[in-house]
């Protein structure tokens, strides 16, 4: 799973999502990409979930790039404790993604097989996604 080798500060607040993201909009590396139609947060073992489905359907074919990295770490107090008492542990970390934000890209496979491995793999995110060709 992906997580950061290093942070500055081991906790973050919340943020703000909404808005449509104006960078990482194209596809740029492959041919084809899965872009996300809303905002949300994803998890790193979503993306790793979405990059097996995808990387189980091509028979190890192609290549896929990651265009996300979860650097969010998300905190939870433990079950059954009282309020208060600071801060709960970090249990993971998230990826956010905005609205137009491409999340995978994939090259040197036939469109209709890339088709099916990126549905395959928006199964596996809590997000709505578009499938893409490079223009």
């Amino acid at each position: 799973m992906l997580v950061p080798k290093r942070a500055k500060y081991r906790k973050q607040f919340r943020g703000s999502m909404g808005r449509i993201d104006t960078r990482g909009t194209n596809v740029d590396f492959g041919e084809f990409g899965l872009k996300a139609l809303v905002s949300g947060w994803v998890t790193s073992r979503q993306i790793e979930a979405a990059r097996r489905a995808m990387t189980h359907y091509t028979k190890r074919g192609g290549r896929i790039w990651i265009r996300i990295f979860p650097d969010k770490p998300i905190t939870k107090k433990p079950a059954e404790t009282r309020m208060g008492g600071g801060k709960g542990d970090v249990s993971e970390y998230v990826a956010v993604v905005k609205a137009g934000r491409i999340l995978f890209e994939m090259g040197a496979v036939a469109q209709d097989i890339a088709a099916e491995a990126m549905r395959l793999a928006s199964h596996k995110l809590p997000i709505k996604t578009r499938f893409v060709v490079r223009s």
